[in-house]
């Protein structure tokens, strides 16, 4: 019998049948030694955020389970899976730039996602796609895959599949989302259209998925959803079960379950609630990684009315201080937007200041975008894009000074490294503070004696404003 598994380092992008060109996102492959027949083969190419990657591995899981063989170029697949984003304009031109080369390239395709929602602008410039599902629309994607490549003779003993399921991340980290839609309607923001309000997952689901990671090998798990903090709300924090125990569904509980399990444990996409408080000692405790995104987007408190966000800035810096107090080593990572309609220079300034005096770790800023179908489109005094520009170039700046000064005061510390690859000059691996691809690196020169999963202890010797350079040292 021939046990085969999904090797996320041996995924590919999807090889164009003209050329040796590529699509620069994610894609899945499988490995190992097909068995399948022509006819059984889906290409894949998952766009936008970690959680519409989770909804990736998932269709994936599903095909495989089948017995469906997902491979690496438009040549060999019989029919090709497009998993979209449609969040901002640019994300939304990515989206049908990559369906029109799925459509040149092999000429079936399916599309699924975010921008599924908008199937009369998909079809408008595309007609020729078979089909259009929205996010998470998992059924629905088999559904149509049955339609046009039916289900192959499958001997399930011939390809199994992990009880972890396909994953597209490496292996030694995987996203565990917990939710989906979100009950906000910032006014920047369409995700509840098209995603819809929050509906959490049974907290024995999100757990018993957490354990199967775990006994894969993961060694971090990235906690997502539109909001994290929000988990249970629309089930009243109902009580489930988990390994004989009642559990309730609720944020503390479920960090303090995935604390117990021995891996990093990494909260993202974080609403400041008062009951996030109550996370902040398990952290001190080190049960689940001093790390929280939070987007916390302005600072000006008519700004993010605007926006329907929460304003009481004064009262977040003095939270912010106290998770400090209880957590000296908390790393904060926030994304901001410069450039809202009707942002003046003297609120920018207001952004600038909270910035300085909340020290953050680690920020992402964007400019203000029109996104079809958001509020913040009907407001007046929309900011004109050189002004966006300069705005975006000094805040960038200010940040620069803080990552740069927070970074350099690590010198001379030892760290748990976690690796995630190794190259020719060297190790590359992550501290606590830092979420891979979003966050910094810590670059080990010269060592080789390791490998992507591994945990290791290094001492800092160098910095710059974004990233860590350190030697290892014994346990």
């Amino acid at each position: 019998m021939t046990v085969e598994t999904f090797d996320p380092a041996a995924k590919s992008p999807l090889q164009s049948a003209k050329s040796d060109s590529s699509i620069d996102t994610k894609t899945a492959d499988n490995s190992g030694t097909s068995n399948q027949s022509a006819d059984s083969k889906i290409g894949f190419v998952s766009l936008g955020c970690p959680k519409n990657l989770v909804d990736s591995e998932r269709i994936l899981t599903q095909l495989r389970t089948e017995g469906y063989d997902v491979v690496p170029s438009y040549n060999d697949a019989e029919l090709v899976i497009v998993n979209t984003c449609g969040f901002i304009d640019s994300a939304v031109q990515e989206s049908l730039d990559t369906i029109g080369e799925a459509l040149s390239e092999n000429g079936k395709v399916l599309v699924t996602g975010c921008l599924g929602k908008k199937e009369d602008e998909i079809r408008e410039i595309h007609p020729r796609v078979l089909g259009i599902t929205g996010p998470h629309a998992y059924e629905e994607v088999l559904i149509q895959v049955h339609n046009h490549v039916p289900k192959p003779e499958h001997n399930p003993f011939i390809n199994l599949v992990p009880d972890h399921g396909v994953k597209l991340t490496p292996k030694h980290f995987a996203y565990l989302k917990i939710s989906e839609g979100c009950n906000h309607r910032c006014t920047f923001c369409i995700i509840p259209s098209m995603r819809g309000d929050l509906d959490s997952r049974p907290i024995g689901d999100v757990l018993s998925e957490a354990k199967r990671l775990v006994n894969a090998g993961v060694k971090e798990l990235l906690v997502i959803s539109q909001d994290t903090s929000a988990y249970g709300v629309d089930t009243k924090y109902r009580t489930g079960f988990w390994d004989g125990m009642p559990v309730k569904t609720r944020m503390l509980e479920l960090c303090e379950q995935l604390g117990k399990m021995g891996v990093w444990v990494r909260l993202h996409y974080v609403y400041p609630y008062p009951h996030v408080d109550n996370v902040i000692p398990l952290m001190a405790e080190g049960k689940i990684l001093p790390y929280l995104d939070i987007p916390f987007q302005h600072a000006s408190p008519r700004i993010l009315k605007l926006m329907k966000r929460p304003g009481n800035i004064d009262k977040t810096l003095e939270r912010i201080r106290k998770w400090r107090e209880i957590c000296p080593e908390l790393v904060i990572r926030s994304t901001f937007i410069v450039g809202f309609p009707g942002e003046t220079e003297e609120e920018f300034e207001e952004l600038l200041d909270f910035l300085r005096e909340a020290q953050l770790d680690r920020v992402g800023c964007f400019k203000y975008s029109p996104v079809e179908g958001a509020k913040a489109n009907e407001l007046s005094d929309h900011i004109p894009e050189e002004i966006k520009e300069a705005r975006l170039a000094k805040f960038m700046a200010v940040q620069a000074e803080i990552s740069t000064h927070k970074l350099k005061q690590k010198i001379g510390n030892e760290y748990q490294i976690l690796i995630d690859e190794v190259t020719a000059d060297g190790a590359v691996g992550r501290t606590y503070s830092d979420a891979p691809e979003i966050d910094g690196v810590v670059h080990l020169t010269d060592e080789f004696d390791v490998k992507p999963g591994d945990k290791i202890w290094a001492q800092i010797i160098h910095s710059d404003e974004h990233d860590l350079w350190g030697v290892k040292v014994e346990d």
